[in-house]
């Protein structure tokens, strides 16, 4: 791997992610109000259910990367075109079935809403799950594409695309929402913007590239193989679906679009949080599995430089949650209530903090997905966040007609802890080769950097009233500040002051 890529890529990840939280912040409240609560919990709940459509795609995803990275190292170039014909095959197929689907449930909202909407809403809403339909179909296809380029390691084309697509989304939809249009011009205007990007892939893997893509005399057990390695990344995807988009499609059944606006206005501070961890780790997608492929016959290597890089990077975005995690603690109900979203939105800060803390232990360790995929023992994990899963939709069907939003996000953090906190940790320290009380002594000793920010939170909080966004301002000012000088001093080793030291003199030797 190009370690300029892996910088670039890193800094470019970075880069988007806070571009992608800052537009959140700014465009989430605007188009609250602009939509109104009940159009823009209807507009989350479509949303919801086609994107639980894209458990179709069966976790092929990872396999073209596992395979591509097997042919590369044989140097097979007529079976990596070989393969790249099969998996524009495959997802040509699955975008088809889709489509059907898509267009199935266009036609049946009732078995996604219940009797509550109106019938100019059951319109609209029609005719949004009609256009992510017609999305959903051509980003199957499409998304071969991008695992061609991400295999290859062109990260840096790859985040400035994605760049583009976060930009340039709410600066063409907020003139449009300015001037009376609702959420079916959103929409349309994110599916002409997801066609753009993905024919800017096509061109890139066919001209720029010069990719080959053969349709015959596949490699025999090809298909088969990849099946079965992929099978439990697909019920991993099942999963997820139904621990991050399950509890708006049953609020919206059962409690309405309001209470799904109040779920998604803390889900989407959620999703701000998580781009913190998920934004660099995707970079080491191919190191992983290129360690995991050069060390199979050295297994004591093999778990020395995986707990390293596990560690490492584990250590750096527990630096990054830390701060965000604690932040919302102390400061995120005046945030959203006060600043962001609005009166009626209060029980969205306990909904943010019920989904943060909890998946803060995936967060940190989520290099150990891919590190399970690359070693082909990702299967536990699938089966295990399948009860979890199960148990979390049991839990939420029962505590939303109770508790509402709350109740929802309550189901799903008991799986998190359960899931991730316990059983996934002694998987990987039993059968992953990853040194996971190694991982956890050093979380541990950078957590005593979290003592002094901790209490000064605790102060502010019982001490200080904040009324205004200047006041709300300068005390997360003075909370970041104290929460950056605590990990420097008690929390933060040699390696991590130096990716901050270095730079700095770089720049300072050039000047």
């Amino acid at each position: 791997m190009s370690k300029n890529q892996i910088k670039l890529g890193s800094i470019l990840s970075y880069l988007q992610m806070t571009l992608s939280v800052i537009i959140q912040i700014v465009y989430t409240p605007v188009m609250i109000r602009l939509l109104g609560k009940n159009e823009y919990g209807l507009y989350q709940t479509v949303s919801s259910t086609i994107s639980m459509l894209s458990i179709l795609s069966l976790g092929f995803n990872s396999g073209y990367i596992r395979y591509y990275a097997i042919y590369k190292k044989e140097n097979k170039k007529t079976t990596i075109s070989k393969l790249n014909g099969l998996f524009l095959l495959i997802f040509a197929i699955i975008g088809f079935v889709g489509l059907v689907c898509g267009l199935f449930l266009s036609f049946h909202l009732n078995l996604v809403f219940d009797e509550g909407l109106t019938k100019a809403e059951y319109a609209k809403a029609r005719i949004l799950m009609l256009l992510l339909t017609v999305n959903l179909g051509i980003s199957f296809p499409m998304s071969v594409f991008q695992n061609i380029i991400s295999a290859h390691e062109r990260f840096v084309f790859l985040k400035l695309m994605g760049m583009v697509k976060t930009v340039f989304s709410p600066l063409i939809t907020l003139p449009l929402l300015l001037m009376g249009y609702r959420s079916i011009a959103m929409v349309a205007v994110t599916v002409s913007l997801s066609l753009f990007v993905d024919i800017i892939y096509l061109w890139y893997v066919l001209v720029k590239m010069n990719e080959k893509f053969v349709f015959n005399d596949f490699e025999k057990g090809l298909f088969k193989g990849l099946f079965a390695y992929t099978a439990f990344i697909a019920l991993n995807t099942v999963i997820d679906q139904i621990n991050w988009n399950i509890d708006k499609l049953l609020l919206g059944r059962f409690k309405g679009t309001g209470e799904v606006a109040v779920y998604s206005v803390g889900y989407t501070l959620y999703n701000c949080y998580m781009l913190f961890s998920t934004s660099i780790s995707g970079v080491f997608t191919p190191r992983i599995h290129k360690i995991v492929n050069s060390t199979k016959d050295n297994i004591t290597a093999q778990k020395t430089e995986l707990t390293d890089l596990f560690t490492k990077v584990g250590r750096i975005q527990f630096l990054i949650l830390g701060l965000i995690a604690s932040g919302i603690l102390f400061f995120g109900k005046f945030f959203i209530v006060g600043i962001w979203a609005g009166e009626g939105y209060d029980n969205s800060y306990y909904v943010a903090l019920l989904l943060s803390i909890p998946a803060s232990i995936a967060l940190i360790q989520n290099l150990g997905i891919e590190i399970q995929r690359a070693e082909n023992k990702h299967q536990f994990r699938s089966i295990a966040y399948a009860v979890m899963a199960l148990i979390n939709l049991g839990l939420s069907i029962v505590l939303c007609q109770k508790f509402g939003a709350v109740g929802s996000a309550i189901g799903t953090a008991i799986s998190l802890v359960v899931a991730n906190g316990l059983v996934m940790n002694i998987y990987y320290n039993r059968k992953c080769n990853i040194d996971i009380p190694f991982f956890w002594k050093n979380i541990l000793r950078q957590s005593v950097g979290l003592i002094l920010p901790i209490c000064a939170g605790i102060a502010i909080v019982n001490f200080i009233e904040i009324k205004s966004i200047i006041m709300f301002a300068v005390c997360v000012l003075a909370y970041t500040a104290v929460y950056c000088l605590s990990m420097w001093l008690f929390g933060m080793n040699d390696y991590e002051k130096d990716l901050i030291r270095k730079p700095i003199k770089k720049i300072m030797h050039r000047s």
